[in-house]
């Protein structure tokens, strides 16, 4: 059995060859490129493990064993990962855009967790297979939120018109935090035998997400006071740093959302503290800081995606199934968002054609893995790892891949077309 240095040791090598791979050779988004290189090499394991040849394989194994997925995401990167996604992204912004946001990331990942689970449990006996419905609910619940780690991986050079961007991170990090608890409150009902019940799922969910928001803002005032009353950057990183790590471990505590939780702190000091409560000095360097955590745990995380492959066992059934549900996923990303945001563009305000890149980019990422390797062990578990892995492959590959080819075909070039006859006009009128 590896000791947990050995794990973080040979975990943070193989992200750095990758990473160096794909930047000399491969040329491919880092995320992107690092997490095809690691499932690359988990495919050419296993088929040289039916060679004979199984010795690397077992080690991959072994490694991955002594790493729970889970707990590492879900308990120590996705704070540090929400915290700085949120920490640039303009307040104002977000705020011209509340309702929308705030519609999308609530409603639409509620309607898209009825739509997928009751979807999944008519659908999946065509594959051959069945589940419960209360575990289809759940696998709604794991696969609707869009992960904002991907989307905001993706987007940095999707080139969208600001507006539309503003609209997916936010949508991003707040599903996120909903879904997450939507999760929690099906999982613990089903862990507890309790037929799933709309009047306390509800008041479970306003209590664990309005709390998050709460305490994200307590935490974030809280921060701000303390980096407002000195100026030392490298004390004031460690400040940010440890109102992160022990603001997310306290908010498990109090049996609020963490994830949203952080994103509220990091909203309050990206925008107030940095431009209130820090000197130039210090805001250069608290950036720099969390652009390398953001980088180097993104970049791990989608390696762990790529290696993970090695450890789920598929079937000729599962693979049927795994295309009904990539589907099923997008057909609900077409429902809960394309349509309302199709339908009522202009009180969205969005350009045209934003509902396709709105649809296309719901990417599904490492959170999904996450939920879905914490559920107890058991038949229905292997089954919904085995469904929820090829969708987030297909979403970062398939979808993370096109969505810069989307945006332009659907918004820039209308866009351009628009403006150059709006100039056309202006010059025949003169």
């Amino acid at each position: 059995m590896e000791s947990m240095f050995d794990v973080a040791v040979a975990c943070l090598v193989l992200t750095a060859v990758f990473a160096y791979f794909n930047h000399r050779f491969v040329g491919l988004p880092t995320t992107i490129g690092v997490m095809v290189i690691a499932l690359v090499l988990s495919l050419a394991l296993i088929g040289l493990d039916r060679l004979g040849m199984g010795a690397l394989r077992d080690y991959e194994v072994s490694l991955l064993s002594a790493i729970d997925f889970s707990d590492v995401l879900m308990e120590g990167m996705l704070s540090l990962l929400l915290f700085a996604g949120a920490l640039h992204v303009d307040l104002g912004d977000l705020t011209d855009y509340g309702w929308q946001i705030g519609l999308l990331a609530t409603l639409g990942t509620l309607v898209s967790t009825m739509f997928v689970g009751f979807g999944l449990w008519h659908l999946l006996p065509l594959a051959g297979l069945s589940l419960p419905l209360a575990y289809c609910l759940v696998f709604g619940a794991l696969i609707s939120p869009t992960d904002p780690v991907a989307v905001m991986g993706i987007l940095k050079s999707a080139g969208a018109p600001k507006n539309l961007e503003v609209v997916i991170m936010g949508e991003s990090l707040f599903n996120d935090g909903v879904g997450v608890v939507l999760f929690s409150i099906l999982a613990g009902m089903l862990v507890g035998g309790a037929a799933p019940n709309l009047a306390d799922g509800a008041v479970l969910l306003a209590q664990e997400a309005g709390g998050g928001i709460l305490f994200g803002m307590a935490l974030g005032g809280l921060t701000y006071l303390m980096l407002k009353s000195i100026d030392s950057y490298q004390v004031e990183v460690l400040i940010t740093l440890a109102a992160v790590m022990g603001g997310y471990a306290l908010a498990s505590r109090l049996h609020v959302s963490g994830p949203l939780a952080m994103v509220m702190t990091g909203l309050f000091i990206g925008n107030h503290g940095r431009r209130l409560a820090m000197s130039e000095k210090t805001r250069d360097n608290l950036d720099t800081f969390w652009e390398l955590i953001d980088e180097i745990l993104n970049t791990a995380l989608f390696v762990l995606i790529g290696l993970e492959v090695i450890l789920i066992p598929f079937s000729a059934n599962l693979l049927i199934g795994a295309q009904i549900v990539i589907i099923l996923t997008l057909l609900a990303r077409v429902v809960t968002v394309g349509l309302p945001t199709g339908i009522f563009r202009e009180a969205f305000r969005l350009p045209c054609g934003s509902w396709k890149v709105l649809t296309w980019g719901g990417l599904r990422g490492g959170i999904s893995v996450a939920l879905a390797l914490s559920l107890p062990p058991g038949p229905e578990r292997h089954i919904l790892l085995a469904l929820t892995y090829p969708v987030v492959i297909f979403s970062i590959l398939g979808q993370g891949l096109t969505i810069g080819p989307v945006i332009r075909r659907a918004v820039l070039q209308p866009l351009a077309l628009k403006s150059t006859a709006a100039g056309n006009d202006v010059q025949g009128e003169g």
